[in-house]
């Protein structure tokens, strides 16, 4: 005669938990096995939901439980490229420092994390020039977020200087395009080469401290807001 047992409350929450590590898995290799075909040189766009899948180990059926489709993979990886650099830049910002040491070390952070995770910026700058429409439109709205949130820093840093709204955006959108100039630079960088990595750190300290320096001259012309 077979006896069964009854589930505990904890051999379910075990058994849930375990279905949980097993899903993240999967969304996780599905990731990475984007990434490693786009290492090849290749667009986004140019990947197949199959081959995807194959290279993750996989059954395409898999693939749904987790995104819609192919255009959903690549605003995930999107939102992997920024989530962290979102939250290590406002940490940055927010240490009471002197501006220049602000700088110097918001660029140092930002080399540093694109070389960490090369394979997801080099996704980003291909496919904010040349991508998916989603994607291309999805990097392009992370690009506005880190242009206003440092519209708003400047604000606080300029209060005694009669510059406008519009103008903090326009000064904003120019230390995003340096620092998307940048990234192009750091992801041609050789590896362990750390002295060429400094160098491009103190390239772009300067070059945001001459954008900042103009700040502190600037005045919006009569009638402009």
């Amino acid at each position: 005669m077979a006896v069964y047992k009854r589930k505990g409350k904890e051999d379910a929450e075990s058994e849930e938990s375990g279905h949980d590590a097993r899903r993240s898995r999967t969304r996780q290799a599905l990731i990475e096995a984007a990434l490693d075909l786009m290492s090849e040189d290749r667009t986004f766009s140019s990947l197949s939901l199959r081959e995807v899948t194959k290279a993750a180990g996989v059954v395409p059926a898999a693939f749904y439980r987790h995104f819609r489709g192919m255009d959903s993979l690549g605003l995930e990886l999107v939102d992997e490229s920024f989530r962290t650099l979102r939250a290590q830049m406002r940490e940055v910002r927010a240490n009471p420092l002197p501006a220049e040491q602000i700088i110097h070390g918001s660029v140092g952070l930002y080399v540093r994390y694109v070389r960490e995770q090369e394979r997801y910026f080099r996704f980003a700058i291909r496919e904010l020039f040349s991508g998916a429409a989603s994607n291309k439109l999805a990097i392009r709205n992370e690009l506005r977020f880190f242009i206003s949130e440092l519209a708003t820093d400047l604000a606080l840093l300029v209060r005694d200087r009669p510059v406008t709204s519009s103008d903090l955006q326009m000064i904003a959108q120019l230390v995003v395009n340096s620092m998307v100039m940048l990234t192009e630079q750091v992801l041609e960088l050789p590896p362990e080469r750390p002295e060429e990595e400094e160098l491009l750190i103190d390239t772009g300290a300067k070059q945001l401290r001459l954008i900042f320096l103009g700040v502190s001259l600037w005045n919006a012309k009569p009638g402009k807001k």
